[in-house]
């Protein structure tokens, strides 16, 4: 055996040992992506609705000086973001709607970049996620699945 044999092995047993890793990541369920995506950015939204909820005058001030939506009153403003974060984010924990769920929380991450693009991180976080949702779908722990394969047995 020369040195050139022993220099390629390592490289070998490496690389086998990261397409094993890789091909045993990649067994990981799909299912459970979908519904940790979308039970975690439901939650973000909800709980941003929920805050609005609890203290609204609070958020009618945010709208005021922070956020500044055109053409809207604040406190219009205020409750439109508040019923659509907790309406929205409600149907993509039980997984109901979801694609149409998705619009139109991508619809005000698109006006809050706009009007506050200071937190531009967080809204490619959640509109990634929501754009994965709105294309990939729900998954096969939701309330659509259900209703889709009950619809598919009684045709």
């Amino acid at each position: 055996m020369s040195s050139s044999d022993n220099a390629i092995s390592p490289d070998a047993g490496l690389r086998g040992r990261l397409v094993a890793a890789r091909t045993w990541l990649a067994r990981f369920p799909f299912s459970i992506v979908q519904l940790a995506l979308r039970l975690g950015v439901g939650m973000a939204f909800f709980n941003s609705g929920l805050l609005k909820y609890n203290s609204f005058d609070y958020a009618t001030q945010l709208f005021e000086e922070a956020y500044k939506v055109p053409f809207l009153a604040p406190a219009v403003a205020a409750r439109m973001a508040m019923v659509n974060e907790l309406t929205c984010s409600i149907l993509l924990l039980l997984g109901l709607a979801t694609r149409l769920a998705t619009l139109p929380l991508l619809a005000m991450i698109l006006v809050i970049q706009i009007v506050y693009p200071a937190t531009w991180s967080d809204h490619v976080l959640w509109g990634s996620i929501l754009i994965f949702l709105l294309t990939r779908g729900p998954g096969p722990f939701s309330m659509d699945y259900l209703i889709e394969r009950y619809f598919r047995k009684h045709r």
